[in-house]
């Protein structure tokens, strides 16, 4: 009887300006990866120089709005049987490192991976944080990113399964940080909102207006933090909940020119 073929994993993924952050996902996939494919946006720090340092393959293009540009770009670049998509800012724990290696080897062409997202001190477990699925684990050329908006999941032909350990985010290293991050969320949000209201009548964008400034933070924060049980995470939980409420009619206000 033939042995199957170990399958290959590249680890894909788009910088800009990551030199705190890329050590240490670069040190939680040396075990994992057979190779690690950087498109990095013309990092204005050490990024590129740690990557290489790493024996990351790194391409240096143009820094995008929309950085699912250049994530899938890393992911065509990727040469191995299968992509794990990541951001500098997650890490692989062991025992998910381990669950993938098992798992790669069967008929199935891609993973959602959970996910724990660090905020303002500990894992957010409530408020729809956790678990947090997203698809990023897939056969070579069996997925790819739309490339249309910011929280968008990839798209993969054929069956998919979940992996049970959480891949690790920590995106924001203080409260600054995240409204820094929160507010390049929002631009990018009034960019789509314009896109969407190209040609459309004065219906059309009443009920727009009302949606942002009223009904989709009113439904949002209700969601998250009573529904899904937001309070439970206590303050973390309550800040989160409220200004991921707050970005629908900053965004339309943004829109508007008036922010």
């Amino acid at each position: 009887m033939v042995k199957d073929k170990r399958q290959e994993l590249s680890v894909a993924l788009a910088t800009f300006n990551e030199e705190e952050n890329l050590p240490f996902l670069l040190d939680s996939v040396k075990d994992l990866a057979d190779e690690v494919v950087i498109v990095d946006g013309s990092s204005l720090d050490r990024t590129v120089e740690i990557a290489k340092k790493y024996g990351a393959k790194v391409i240096v293009v143009e820094n995008l709005p929309n950085f699912h540009i250049n994530k899938q770009k890393a992911i065509d670049l990727a040469t191995k049987d299968w992509v794990f998509q990541l951001d500098a800012d997650e890490r692989v724990s062991p025992e998910l490192a381990k669950e993938i290696k098992d798992k790669i080897v069967n008929s199935v062409n891609g993973y959602w991976v959970s996910r724990k997202n660090w905020f303002l001190g500990k894992f957010l477990m409530k408020g729809g944080q956790y678990p947090d699925y997203t698809l990023r684990l897939y056969r070579k050329g069996k997925g790819r990113l739309p490339q249309i908006h910011v929280h968008e999941q990839a798209e993969v032909v054929g069956h998919v399964e979940y992996l049970k350990n959480a891949l690790l985010h920590y995106p924001y290293k203080n409260f600054a940080s995240y409204l820094v991050k929160w507010n390049r969320y929002n631009n990018l949000l009034a960019t789509q909102i314009e896109e969407s209201l190209q040609k459309k009548n004065l219906i059309t964008k009443a009920v727009y207006a009302v949606g942002y400034l009223i009904i989709k933070p009113i439904h949002w924060f209700l969601t998250t933090y009573i529904r899904h049980k937001g309070f439970m995470d206590l303050w973390p939980g309550f800040v989160f909940s409220f200004f991921s409420a707050v970005r629908f009619p900053v965004a339309y206000l943004k829109y508007l020119k008036i922010l």
